[in-house]
């Protein structure tokens, strides 16, 4: 998969992915037709495209799944962590089957193209994660055409042109920009997300979201909060007009330092007031710049439902859901912060928190969704301090 030249177009290719060094990998499109530009990552999980595709972590990315079968359970209405998917696009090993789950209202392939989101199956994806894995994420162009006619220099260009992730704020175009009251808990068989009755007497978590997953919402309201959801931008008076018990910083994509120059000084103001604070993915990268630290662009990040993470107080080993390109630079932490969680594939920063205020973050998900479920007791932890 190098580029030294342009092959042609196989038969019966009608879609294409062109990297930013020239590299054309083929396949067959399905989904939305047209072209975006982002950066090619990838997902090891086993389970859970559909939240994948959803997660508004993913804006700016297009998802390399490396588990071959996606798409074999179809869509529905209540496995999607935002209104509409983020993920530019995605890319398969096998095409898209008949759905086989009674849950199914529609097949992948066409809530890929309702949604205008690029589909490319029959590719090797295991080449291609470890071309990532060697090479870093690269930019690139996925397009599909019925027809498999292809201007492959202008989308070479496209790719070429693209300026990446790193300084990019992509929190503001994904956050719900309006206050919303959460009711729901978690979904079960039979009766869904069902509305929670007592809300009233719970402590009142205000929730920033930089482009959060619902499911958060839901575990926070299964943990026992109460939650009122804000946009990215909501300054510190408005977040302490609602008058919360404490506040959580939700995940999110694009780069931190990016996000920080709006997020960061509202959440040293917060800090400065003592209020609870929990954070998750980027909200955990943003708490830690507000506490002095500094984030990294990863050379290949971590996304899927499997990631080895070390908890320093007792040496457990949690099982998580990871999906982030960026990383805290422990090295870079205050006196005033320690490191409490550490990934034990790479030793990178997964978790902090403050000696002398009641703050602490994570770097995985512990909402999972897709993924395993080790890690709920950190939303008992957060409520349990309100």
């Amino acid at each position: 998969m190098t580029d030294t030249s342009i092959p042609a177009a196989p038969k019966g290719a009608t879609g294409i992915l062109v990297l930013a060094d020239g590299t054309i990998v083929w396949g067959r499109g399905f989904g939305a037709t047209g072209s975006a530009v982002g950066e090619v990552c990838f997902n090891t999980a086993m389970t859970g495209y559909q939240e994948v595709m959803t997660d508004p972590s993913y804006a700016g990315q297009i998802v390399t799944f490396t588990f071959p079968h996606i798409g074999n359970v179809g869509t529905n209405d209540e496995d999607v962590e935002a209104d509409s998917p983020h993920a530019l696009g995605c890319i398969v090993r096998e095409d898209v089957t008949e759905p086989s789950s009674f849950r199914n209202n529609k097949p992948f392939d066409q809530w890929m193209a309702d949604n205008g989101r690029i589909g490319l199956a029959g590719v090797d994806t295991r080449a291609l994660t470890r071309r990532i894995r060697e090479a870093g994420a690269p930019n690139a162009v996925i397009a599909h055409d019925p027809d498999g006619r292809f201007d492959i220099d202008d989308l070479l260009a496209k790719a070429r042109d693209w300026a990446g992730l790193e300084g990019m704020d992509l929190a503001i175009e994904v956050t719900g920009h309006q206050t919303k009251i959460w009711d729901s808990g978690i979904w079960r068989l039979g009766h869904g997300y069902a509305p929670v009755e007592d809300m009233e007497t719970r402590p009142h978590v205000v929730a920033i979201d930089y482009g959060a997953k619902r499911n958060i919402f839901r575990n926070l309201v299964k943990a026992g909060a109460k939650v009122t959801v804000v946009s990215a931008q909501t300054s510190f008076d408005d977040i302490m007009a609602l008058e919360p018990a404490g506040v959580f910083l939700s995940n999110g994509p694009g780069d931190p330092a990016a996000t920080g120059e709006y997020a960061v000084p509202v959440i040293k103001k917060l800090l400065g007031k003592n209020v609870p604070i929990f954070g998750i993915c980027l909200g955990h990268q943003m708490l830690a710049l507000a506490a002095g630290a500094k984030t990294t662009k990863m050379f290949q990040g971590h996304r899927g439902a499997n990631h080895p993470v070390q908890r320093h107080e007792n040496g457990t080993v949690e099982i998580t859901s990871m999906n982030h390109g960026f990383a805290v630079d422990s090295a870079t932490l205050p006196d005033a912060v320690e490191e409490t969680h550490t990934s034990l594939f790479d030793g990178s920063n997964c978790g902090i928190s403050f000696k002398d205020k009641r703050a602490f973050g994570v770097q995985y998900h512990p909402e999972a969704s897709p993924g395993p479920q080790d890690s709920f007791y950190l939303f008992q932890k957060f409520v349990g301090m309100l």
